[in-house]
């Protein structure tokens, strides 16, 4: 009853094979997971300067009252649009769609309330919507 020996035979190739599969392997689920993983230094640098939610201001146009809504996260202004405005209003002030979405494309791109430029074509206009933005905007910052 003694001890029988077992000898095993491995071809080269399958072992290097086995080897470069299993550094494959390794490499991709590392790649996966620094790809995937939430950007923790981009969100620690942004300081929050407001908070987060959808905020309202009043804008009076010949006795109609229109909502500005402004849509901002912790760091940024998301987006700028009226929120109650209808056919009736548009019909009367045809350019104030245009005007508002020239100044959120502005607000939204530079993040800044001082550098937008007016339209030349409804610049009061233009001015009363900047300005309903701005109080929205004050109401969202973070004291």
């Amino acid at each position: 009853m003694g001890s029988r020996t077992k000898i095993v035979v491995l071809h080269m190739k399958e072992i290097i094979y086995t080897a470069i599969f299993a550094a494959l392997g390794i490499i991709l689920v590392v790649l996966l997971v620094i790809m995937f993983r939430p950007d923790r230094s981009a969100q620690a640098d942004a300081p929050e300067k407001y908070t987060p939610g959808i905020y309202t201001s009043t804008l009076t146009l010949d006795h109609t009252n229109l909502e500005v809504e402004v849509s901002v996260d912790a760091a940024r202004i998301n987006s700028i649009r009226f929120s109650n405005l209808d056919e009736a209003v548009t019909t009367m002030y045809p350019l104030i769609q245009p005007a508002i979405e020239e100044i959120a494309e502005q607000v939204c791109e530079t993040q800044s309330l001082d550098e937008v430029s007016l339209s030349q074509d409804t610049p009061y206009t233009s001015r009363l919507i900047l300005d309903a933005v701005r109080e929205a905007v004050k109401k969202a910052a973070v004291p």
